[in-house]
């Protein structure tokens, strides 16, 4: 489930500064894969009460990412929220790309050159494979800026521990704990910034943070929804009116795993502690 870490994220984005900058020719829409739901671009479209029109994007060939494959349904995209950022990100700034899906439990050689440790997502830029979805979407708001995604540095930290506090609570065997009041603590701090900044992170624009929270909150949502029959309080309607925004776009849609991998994904972690 987590990302890979070849080389350090600073290194990663100064190979790619001399790059990154350069200036391309205005987006064109490639037609869409008829043998994949999750290849080719996706056509700009506009959505109602929030102000996620799209800009022009810059032409480029279809950007190669390396993802897992589901391991319920032959074909399909695998259950990793840190891919389904990355591709969120190429749906929202409308980037064509090709997914090559990987069996992560019997790994390719071709896929063990390019990922000595074996891990995803990963993208291939400047001819460079990249790991590790922060540098990954960085270098992706660099090299290709419209539209923007960028989230206010005072907003960048919004919700940043809710993740490894649904881990948390996830694995716990003992409700006493207190991992569940944790979770709850970060989900309520949430909800407070949204009652007062939303309907999203940033306000009425989409931005990285919530490419970023909303695979975690979806894994989140289903995973304990399965193993502990836990669902997010009505209390907290902001962030479920939030969640239920995410969950609707077009981009999540069409990246999202499917409900039996997210179950099946987490299943080791369960049933391991």
């Amino acid at each position: 489930m987590s990302t890979a870490k070849l080389t350090s994220s600073a290194t990663l984005l100064n190979q790619f500064a001399g790059n990154l900058n350069q200036q391309c020719p205005r987006f064109r829409t490639l037609p869409r894969s008829s043998s994949s739901p999750f290849e080719g671009s996706r056509r700009v479209t506009s959505r109602k009460g929030l102000t996620l029109m799209a800009k022009s994007a810059p032409v480029t060939d279809p950007l190669e990412v390396c993802a897992k494959v589901s391991t319920t349904t032959p074909n399909r995209l695998g259950d990793c929220p840190f891919t389904q950022r990355v591709l969120l990100t190429l749906e929202e700034k409308h980037l064509p790309y090709d997914l090559k899906l990987v069996d992560l439990g019997n790994k390719p050689e071709w896929f063990l050159k390019i990922s000595p440790e074996g891990k995803v997502p990963l993208i291939k830029l400047d001819d460079m494979w990249i790991p590790d979805s922060d540098v990954i979407t960085q270098s992706l708001e660099q090299k290709f800026p419209e539209p923007s995604l960028v989230t206010p540095p005072e907003k960048a930290s919004v919700g940043s521990k809710i993740f490894s506090a649904f881990v948390g609570f996830l694995k716990s065997k003992d409700p006493n704990d207190g991992t569940e009041q944790t979770l709850l603590s970060e989900l309520a701090a949430l909800n407070d910034h949204l009652k007062e900044n939303g309907p999203l992170v940033n306000g009425d624009k989409l931005s990285g943070a919530d490419l970023s929270l909303g695979p975690k909150l979806y894994h989140l949502e289903i995973a304990l929804g399965h193993y502990k029959n836990w669902s997010v309080p009505d209390t907290l309607a902001h962030l479920k009116s939030y969640m239920k925004t995410i969950f609707s776009l077009e981009s999540f849609v069409r990246t999202r795993a499917l409900t039996e991998d997210v179950i099946e994904g987490w299943r080791p972690k369960v049933m391991g502690g």
